[in-house]
């Protein structure tokens, strides 16, 4: 988590986009990123070079050219500031839309549309100074940085933008477990936090893949892959991946509920917060996602899209609103029996309402299931999260109390949670129960309460004691009587 002095930086520099006159934040964070990558392209670059140096070979990766070594950012960022605001926007900007122009990766294709809106050369010159002070020199800094940039969305509630908090999706990321040969997707991606945590998750617990050609490659191309219908975002999602240290992530614009979307059984994971609200007509909808639950909300429908874009024996960890776990209506109930009787449900975690303040106060679970098309459900673990880390108000500032470490821990022993009583934060429901309930999935439906009877004193005990005090009262205004000379 980005804190004191490199957060102040960091507000610094968004004050100075904000008197300039740019103050949509994501207009922000996209003009941000440009400049973040421009600066890192002349790290790699001088990497490269000092790599090449220590072993006496030539730099064979060269990321600019002869005559564009002003484009590097250790040069122009000590240029006088119309200087720097003229190659900005006549060379360097050009410079880095083109990067690759013959490819069709996913940067070269959303930045054709990118634009340099930064207006003045003081503006420019300010900004450029502000992020060469920033310590940038590891990948979780970077990471720490965008968060925090991303966490500034959360005033502006900018195109219906629900930025999922990071520590909920390392918790699922790190339950879910990625693997070098699986293929990720998050048909509803936003800014890629999802797959940026687990582009973490790879490279802190399976190093060795980026050392084999052919695993780096899958790593860098079509491992992680990304679907958004704003460009915006598309942008943000593409440069966040990259800053991350994935070459060319698969991004792509993709209405994912649509009939334009053919995907199916492609993906071994889904990691995914699909967005709640809304709703949509059927005639635009994939159909075999309404025969599945003929509905036109939305939150079904990804569920739906979810079992349909996964591979026989793909798992997926989702966020979904607490109505889908208990709703009545007959889609609901579809959905739900779905995945209890045809694949194999495996948990079912209720997050406190306050989670995704101070976006809103809905309440959410995470589920987490594996796509069999046989069925598999025989009991289903629920957990009934209480703490997050954070408080539960609209600051969610960090408090000691936190049951992420306990989840994760039980999840990874689910056997050693056979003889867990109802009564406790976690435990089994038999699938029989659950089907016996018409699939109400919802923890209340199966958590019991353990009431402690309260034991108080009987009748003449309190009357000894209240006229014990009012013996004390009496004496004791007596006594200040006295004092008083009445």
């Amino acid at each position: 988590m980005l804190i004191g002095e490199e957060r102040n930086k960091v507000d610094q520099i968004w004050d100075t986009f904000w008197t300039g006159g740019l103050t949509n934040p994501l207009l922000v964070i996209e003009q941000f990123t440009y400049l973040l990558f421009i600066k890192q392209l002349d790290d790699i670059e001088t990497e490269n070079e000092a790599n090449a140096a220590l072993l006496g070979f030539e730099n064979e990766e060269k990321i600019f050219g002869p005559d564009q070594q002003n484009y590097r950012w250790s040069k122009f960022k000590n240029l006088a500031p119309a200087v720097q605001f003229q190659l900005m926007q006549e060379e360097i900007f050009p410079f880095i839309k083109n990067l690759h122009p013959d490819d069709d990766a996913s940067y070269t294709r959303f930045m054709k549309d990118a634009t340099f809106q930064i207006s003045a050369p003081d503006k420019l010159a300010k900004i450029i100074e502000g992020i060469d002070k920033l310590e940038l020199d590891e990948e979780d800094s970077k990471g720490d940085l965008y968060e925090y940039m991303l966490s500034k969305l959360a005033s502006s509630k900018i195109n219906g933008q629900f930025r999922t908090p990071r520590h909920i999706i390392e918790m699922m990321v790190e339950m879910a477990a990625p693997q070098p040969t699986d293929t990720i997707v998050d048909p509803a991606m936003g800014t890629a936090g999802f797959l940026v945590a687990a582009e973490e998750f790879i490279r802190k617990h399976h190093e060795d893949m980026l050392l084999d050609d052919a695993q780096a490659q899958h790593f860098n191309t079509t491992m992680f892959h990304g679907f958004d219908t704003d460009p915006t975002m598309l942008r943000i999602g593409t440069m966040n991946m990259m800053l991350h240290g994935v070459q060319n992530p698969s991004i792509d614009y993709k209405d994912s509920l649509s009939k334009h979307n053919p995907d199916k059984e492609l993906y071994t994971l889904v990691l995914a917060n699909p967005p709640f609200k809304g709703s949509l007509d059927n005639e635009t909808v994939e159909e075999s996602l309404l025969r599945v639950t003929k509905t036109k909300k939305t939150e079904l429908l990804f569920l739906a899209l979810f079992l349909r874009i996964l591979k026989l024996g793909g798992r997926a960890a989702v966020i979904v609103p607490d109505g889908v776990l208990f709703g009545s209506s007959k889609a609901h109930k579809a959905i739900r029996k779905e995945l209890v009787d045809n694949n194999k449900l495996t948990a079912v975690i209720s997050m406190p309402s306050g989670v995704f303040k101070p976006y809103a106060g809905v309440s959410t679970a995470i589920l987490f299931f594996t796509k069999t098309n046989a069925g598999g459900t025989d009991k289903v673990w629920f957990y009934d999260m209480q703490a997050d880390g954070y408080s539960l108000d609209d600051k969610r500032q960090e408090i000691p109390e936190n049951d992420i470490p306990d989840i994760i821990a039980r999840f990874k022993n689910l056997e050693q949670e056979e003889d867990r009583k109802r009564t406790e934060q976690s435990f089994f429901v038999p699938v029989e129960e659950i089907q016996q309930n018409g699939y109400d999935l919802s923890i209340n439906k199966y958590k019991e309460i353990e009431y402690v009877p309260v034991e108080y004193p009987s009748t003449s005990e309190l009357m000894t004691k209240l006229d014990k005090l009012n013996m004390e009262i009496s004496s004791d205004m007596e006594k200040l009587r006295a004092m008083l000379g009445q």
